[in-house]
């Protein structure tokens, strides 16, 4: 899952940015509006956290100008004004959810996991490719009766697999899902994963791999 956050002081955009991350959450973050409509256009998330009070454009102005590109991504307003004609402007305006400031942490990422389910037809808490079952609330790789705990960049990694079962992932869409746009980490850290990957599907006995397409990008396989 991947989440851009929008606001404009730094101290509470790094909060909310290190929450998310230890759910497992692929995470983006800006602090002005015009940034926040550049990304929220360019990219594909599952959930777009925005302030109202930004510099260059305001929250509203951000979410209606994507509604206006038919972007359909769900939307959480964050504000520190808690006045119904605000919760009613950004409802109005196309958000999905509405937090004021000071909120708790754990009601944050309560709204974020609706939010984020909302913007789905269906997501399984277990994904399954052949004899292996990906459990996305432990984290576990399971095959038969053996287990392993996967690191957060590997779930990620192989739950973008498993959800694109029988569709190429590039290594540019693992780059931009996983590690984000303003990541300076090397391209080779994807081929490292993959390979760590491997070496654990293999190591429980699982009866699918992940096969590289020179020139284009991974694909997970069931073995003939």
């Amino acid at each position: 899952m991947r989440v851009l956050i929008a606001d404009d002081e730094p101290e509470m955009a790094s909060v909310l940015e290190a929450l998310l991350r230890r759910e497992n959450y692929s995470v983006d973050v800006v602090h002005d509006g015009q940034d926040a409509l550049d990304y929220g256009l360019a990219d594909n998330y599952d959930c777009l956290v925005l302030d109202i009070m930004m510099p260059k454009k305001d929250g509203i102005q951000v979410l209606q100008a994507l509604r206006a590109q038919n972007v359909s991504t769900p939307v959480l307003l964050l504000t520190a004004k808690g006045q119904v004609e605000d919760r009613i402007a950004g409802l109005d305006s196309g958000a999905d959810d509405y937090l004021p400031k000071p909120f708790h942490n754990g009601e944050f990422l309560a709204r974020v996991r609706a939010l984020t389910r909302r913007g789905q037809v269906f997501t399984p808490s277990v994904l399954a490719a052949g004899n292996i079952r990906l459990d996305c609330s432990t984290f576990e790789l399971r095959c038969g009766g053996s287990a392993i705990r996967l690191g957060s960049k590997e779930f990620q990694m192989l739950e973008l697999l498993m959800r694109q079962k029988g569709r190429v992932v590039t290594t540019e869409q693992f780059m931009e899902r996983i590690w984000g746009y303003d990541s300076e980490v090397e391209i080779s850290v994807v081929w490292a994963y993959i390979s760590y990957l491997r070496r654990k599907l293999e190591a429980v006995g699982a009866d699918v791999r992940i096969s590289t397409r020179r020139g284009f990008g991974y694909l997970l396989e069931e073995l003939p």
